[in-house]
């Protein structure tokens, strides 16, 4: 099981950014899929999450109406947008993959992580 992101860097407030996640080793359109974010001197927090459809989603309070998870089962891959970035936005966004095909919001549930991509807000 691989799971890769990318897409993360440094922006300003306001600015848009869209993270990739790429699944290999399993076929994802079986997983549940998330993401989570580990901002400095804090724990890994959950952000976004969908079921193995993608047509149930969950996002966390900070970041609703913010960010958007999505998936593309077909190319393995997972999303999210991020819009209106904020500097309390600024963290390392992981991708991660739960054997509960309905998904979860629990990180307990999630038994594989990609490495990370950095995302900076700053001014």
């Amino acid at each position: 099981v691989l799971l890769v992101e990318s897409g993360g860097g440094l922006v300003l407030p306001g600015d848009s950014l869209r993270l990739s996640c790429v699944a290999s080793g399993f076929p994802v359109s079986s997983y549940g899929m998330g993401w989570f974010r580990r901002a400095p001197g804090k724990e890994r927090e959950f952000v976004a999450a969908t079921d193995f459809t993608g047509r149930f989603k969950s996002h966390s309070s900070s970041v609703r109406g913010r960010f958007t998870i999505s998936r593309n089962n077909g190319a393995n891959t997972v999303y999210l947008q991020m819009n209106g970035l904020k500097p309390e936005d600024t963290a390392v966004y992981y991708c991660a993959a739960t054997r509960l095909s309905k998904g979860s919001t629990d990180i307990a549930d999630f038994g594989a992580f990609g490495q990370g991509t950095q995302v900076t807000v700053s001014a």
